[in-house]
């Protein structure tokens, strides 16, 4: 069995693929790609067991046909190494020893029978529906929610993106308890209705994998989905439980509205910050109708750090606290020139959002606030 390809085409999608795989796993197999030849077509497969990855690429100079598993992590970091240009890969399917070579160098590689490794079995069972979505917006979706999925083993099913598929649009959530993000996108018309939690690691295979796709294919049913593009399918197993009532924790009656620049806000949360306490992270605001005032302190450490930005409030002064880390996350992932906050009084969540949404999207990150002593 032999081809001829690009090392170039072949290190993309053997990277790609290698996001899948983990760093350890309880069978050595899946240290492993499996490899398969069909006519012109290769495909390269990984997986974690929970989720397989397989990229699709066309090689010329074919002959026979089969499959083989080949050590993940040697092949991307020699591929990786090789000059971009043609490489001939030959497999002696008795001696199952993989060949590559090109006009100056010549590598070999111990390989193992393809029918050694595990196949994915996807459960089939429930409703299963069919949709498509421009890459896009998917990723838009989930660059917006991916930093508030919660990492704390006891929440399990905050681990993950909740996504709703109504006819009309998507709605993207994820919570940790002390932020959550609900972005809602209309640009894209399902035409079906689901539910599905996705893991972290799904979600950053998608972001990582699909960047260049043009459109995402997905077909999914309660416990898992199959994505497909025109260069990757990827099958993935979803979280499964109640998601909590996004809706209902965000609040409705804010009325005091704080409108400020985010990169000036940002930057001075970021200088302010390095002087927080380390274990609380507490930045203390007092908000007036033309100013923010910024303060933090470590008592322990013998300092403490002022600053103040210019902005305009609805309400006559307003005192509150936030975790510096948590609000530097949202004015990062916000985009636009202006930030809108939406207060109640200091012991209520802010309700964020960008100055100017992004036509039919509706973006929305709630701060729970921190408790403020004396200012």
């Amino acid at each position: 069995m032999k081809f001829n390809v690009s090392s170039k085409a072949l290190y993309n999608a053997a990277s790609a693929v290698s996001k899948v795989i983990n760093s350890k796993n309880a069978l050595s197999i899946l240290d492993n790609f499996l490899v398969r030849l069909e006519g012109n077509i290769l495909t390269i497969t990984g997986s974690d067991m929970e989720n397989a990855l397989t990229a699709r690429l066309e090689v010329t100079g074919t002959s026979g046909e089969g499959s083989f598993c080949i050590a993940a992590r040697r092949f991307v970091e020699l591929l990786k190494e090789l000059p971009d240009q043609g490489v001939k890969v030959n497999i002696d399917e008795e001696s199952l020893e993989v060949q590559l070579s090109y006009a100056s160098g010549h590598y070999s590689f111990g390989a193992l029978q393809g029918d050694q490794y595990p196949q994915f079995q996807a459960d089939a069972s429930g409703e299963t529906i069919q949709f498509s979505i421009a890459t896009e917006q998917m990723l838009t979706g989930l660059d917006n929610t991916m930093f508030a999925v919660s990492t704390d083993e006891y929440r399990q099913i905050m681990q993950g993106v909740n996504i709703d598929i109504a006819p009309d649009s998507i709605t993207f959530v994820a919570t940790d308890t002390r932020k959550l993000v609900r972005y809602i996108d209309r640009r894209t018309a399902p035409g079906v209705t689901g539910h599905c939690i996705l893991p972290s690691k799904p979600s950053n295979v998608i972001k990582n994998v699909f960047a260049k796709e043009e459109t995402l294919n997905i077909t999914m049913n309660s416990r898992n989905a199959v994505i497909e593009s025109d260069r990757f399918t990827f099958q993935c197993t979803f979280l499964n439980g109640n998601y909590p009532d996004y809706n209902r924790v965000i609040p409705r009656d804010n009325n005091k509205v704080l409108t400020v620049d985010r990169v000036s806000l940002l930057n001075a949360v970021r200088r302010v910050g390095i002087f927080v306490e380390v274990d609380g992270g507490l930045e203390k605001f007092r908000i007036t109708p033309d100013s923010i005032l910024i303060k933090s302190n470590d008592p322990s450490l013998c300092t403490s750090a002022r600053e103040q930005v210019p902005c305009s409030f609805t309400g006559s002064e307003l005192t509150i606290g936030f975790s510096a880390n948590y609000l530097m996350e949202i004015l990062t992932t916000l985009k636009g020139s202006d930030v809108i906050v939406n207060l109640g009084d200091a012991g209520r969540p802010g309700v964020f959002c960008p100055g100017e949404q992004t036509e039919n999207t509706d973006l929305v990150m709630l701060l729970m606030p921190m408790t403020v002593g004396d200012f």
